[in-house]
């Protein structure tokens, strides 16, 4: 991603890892551990300081070694430092890290893997950059586990009526055009899923919302002054219109007094069977 990119933090990434950790599906996971066996190789695309190891190598049983991949060198210094634990049954994990452009990752890159995954990273793509992604993954013939892609959902509690539209200029945002292409932002996940499908992948998709109360009033309030900096960005008249509604949000929330639900979903793909794909491909001929 050579432009119009916004770096993410160090300490974002810090902030919202423990929301992830209890978001993304375990349910998913156990269809991962089902009938696997031997030592994991598992590439992270866009894995910035290495949280998603951190959440999914204790929950995998069997040797691990994972390679982060991000274009963001200081964030991948953090992921070789702060590696995660051992695996579920005591077996190592070791780490890798990779800085590289992941929209140009090519099938090579992924030799030999046995598991991809990525978070919060298909919102951030373009159309063509997606389906990169996708036939990169498609060709290394393993599953892809792809997590916590927002869907354009928010819900506030308790609700106050400019929440509507700052929403719907945030997910405007999410889907603005830059020198890249136009970003897919909530229509990425399904995007996605029929791009695999299409390739014969089964994909399996299950919701992994934050829910965001008093115990994280500190992500809350930096999360609500984002979402409502994008919102302004993309229509600043709106900057004048709610400045009184932002510092009383911004006092619930920093007060754990706002209640925040933003909807993700997690998709996990199963390579298709032998056969299977080339039948596909015969249908839709």
């Amino acid at each position: 991603m050579s432009d119009d990119v916004v770096r993410v933090s160090n300490e974002w990434l810090a902030l919202r890892e423990p929301a992830d950790a209890a978001s993304r599906s375990r349910e998913l996971i156990e269809h991962l551990r089902l009938g696997t066996t031997g030592r994991w190789v598992i590439h992270d695309l866009g894995g910035g300081t290495g949280a998603m190891g951190r959440w999914l190598a204790p929950l995998l049983d069997g040797p691990q070694h994972w390679v982060v991949h991000d274009r963001d060198a200081e964030l991948l210094a953090v992921a070789a430092a702060d590696t995660p634990g051992p695996a579920a049954d005591g077996s190592a994990v070791t780490v890798d890290t990779k800085q590289s452009d992941i929209t140009a990752t090519e099938p090579g890159d992924l030799a030999g893997a046995t598991l991809i995954t990525a978070s919060a990273l298909l919102d951030m793509l373009t159309e063509d950059e997606l389906a990169g992604v996708v036939a990169a993954c498609a060709a290394a013939g393993c599953p892809t586990l792809l997590a916590m892609s927002v869907v354009g959902r928010v819900e506030l509690d308790p609700a106050d009526p400019p929440d509507r539209r700052v929403a719907d200029a945030f997910n405007a945002h999410q889907r603005r055009a830059t020198s890249r292409g136009r970003l897919l932002g909530p229509d990425a996940a399904p995007r996605a899923v029929d791009e695999f499908e299409r390739r014969g992948a089964e994909v399996l998709v299950r919701p992994s919302p934050w829910r965001l109360g008093a115990p994280q009033a500190e992500l809350a309030t930096v999360w609500f002054t984002g979402w409502a900096r994008a919102a302004c960005e993309q229509e600043p008249e709106l900057a004048g219109e709610i400045d009184a509604y932002m510092r009383q949000r911004l006092g619930q929330a920093t007060a754990g007094q706002l209640d925040v639900t933003v909807d993700h979903v997690d998709l996990l793909i199963l390579p298709p069977r032998a056969g299977q794909a080339s039948s596909k491909r015969g249908e839709s001929a």
